[in-house]
């Protein structure tokens, strides 16, 4: 694999540090901004927003600039709105830097997913994505648990400052080790002839399939820390262990998928794999587990495990499985992989705060994980004949 993937998945830690973070931050932040815990939690879903708005807008309008100053520019931007985000006291102020650290951000993943998979050929292209994403698996077993702890020894906002200063090494290396070969020449990028990818029925699917999985991921994420302290009784600094758990999952999983997916390339256009399609109909049985078990410590954290490992595994294939699909866009692939994940992670959140706001059972934040993941899992069984047989998916 190309050193300078490995430099793309540092960037992409500290990213994934930030998006993820505020699942060991929301009680403090809530405290601290006289917000309730669903106001807060809102934060991921405001993450996501600026995921959705910016991974379309910005792959345009990056798609003619060199590599290296489209890379470096949005991991620039990313630290200056975290030190806007540290000193705020204002809640909407806070809210707005997280949309636009998450419009830069997705600038940021649109271009590394391209230049990552560039970097290497047709069969080690789902390993190269999955070592990218996998930035962002470590920052769950990492970044986040011990962000959480940071938080509790010394507010939140020491996280903010943390995240930032993370960024300053990943963006001297991109600066230093990026190609610096230019972006294609306008004539060779069509960003019109790129969109009309989206109207391709394989696409589509696979495009809902990454929000519904996603979606059920976030949906639970977001509220694991409430989950851990008010169902499950744990104290707060079980949470940053609860955190870790689930990243280890997911980390593993992310690795699985890399590796059985180079094993696996296909041309894509035709379907999906039936391993990953057996995969969609085991992640609700393991949702509908960790809900029913949350009040239970042990129970919760192996389940966090295995939805870990089995939410980022199925995430990391269907991104994969977007860009192959849309390989006609290359320049938009890796934004609409983007666009899809993050338009799960917006509803998620959003449909486990209207359920817990109403209820104030918690649980119910991991019943709408198994509610968005059998949908996925309907989807995939209801187009399935549509495809071909598992054998010729396999081969094709």
């Amino acid at each position: 694999m190309p050193l300078f993937v490995y430099v793309l998945s540092l960037a992409v830690f500290a990213q994934g540090t930030s998006e993820f973070m505020l699942a060991g931050l929301v009680p403090g932040i809530a405290h601290d901004m006289s917000v309730s815990v669903a106001a807060a939690a809102s934060l991921t879903s405001a993450y996501a927003v600026g995921m959705i708005v910016g991974a379309p807008v910005m792959a345009a309008l990056s798609a003619r600039w060199p590599r290296r100053r489209a890379l470096a520019g949005f991991l620039a931007a990313f630290v200056v709105v975290h030190v806007v985000g540290a000193v705020t006291a204002s809640f909407p102020v806070l809210f707005g830097t997280r949309v636009v650290a998450a419009i830069v951000n997705a600038g940021f993943l649109a271009v590394a997913m391209s230049v990552a998979t560039g970097l290497v050929a047709p069969e080690r292209r789902p390993r190269a994505t999955a070592t990218l994403l996998s930035g962002v698996t470590l920052s769950c077993v990492i970044g986040v648990p011990a962000g959480a702890l940071l938080g509790d020894w010394s507010g939140w906002r020491s996280v903010f400052w943390a995240v930032a200063a993370l960024c300053l090494p990943a963006l001297a290396l991109v600066f230093r080790s990026a190609p610096s070969s230019s972006a294609p020449r306008p004539h060779d990028v069509s960003i019109r002839r790129e969109a009309r990818e989206l109207r391709a029925r394989p696409v589509q699917l696979a495009l809902l399939l990454a929000a519904l999985v996603n979606g059920a991921t976030f949906a639970t994420f977001a509220y694991l820390a409430v989950i851990a302290t008010d169902v499950a009784g744990l104290p707060g600094v079980a949470v940053p262990g609860l955190l870790a758990a689930f990243g280890v999952g997911a980390f593993i999983g992310v690795t699985i998928a890399g590796r059985v997916g180079d094993e696996g390339v296909g041309n894509g256009r035709l379907g999906m794999r039936p391993g990953l399609i057996r995969t969609l109909y085991v992640l609700p049985v393991g949702w509908a587990v960790l809900a029913s078990t949350s009040a239970y410590p042990v129970p919760l954290f192996i389940a966090a495990v295995i939805q870990g490992g089995l939410s980022f595994g199925i995430g990391s294939t269907l991104v994969h499985h977007v860009m192959s699909v849309a390989s006609r866009a290359p320049s938009l692939s890796g934004a609409f992989a983007t666009v899809a994940l993050n338009a799960g992670a917006f509803l998620g959140p959003l449909l486990a705060g209207a359920a817990t706001e109403a209820t104030h059972d918690h649980r119910l934040a991991a019943w709408g994980s198994v509610v968005l993941s059998a949908s996925a899992a309907a989807v995939a069984l209801r187009t399935r004949p549509a495809n071909a047989s598992p054998a010729e998916g396999a081969h094709r």
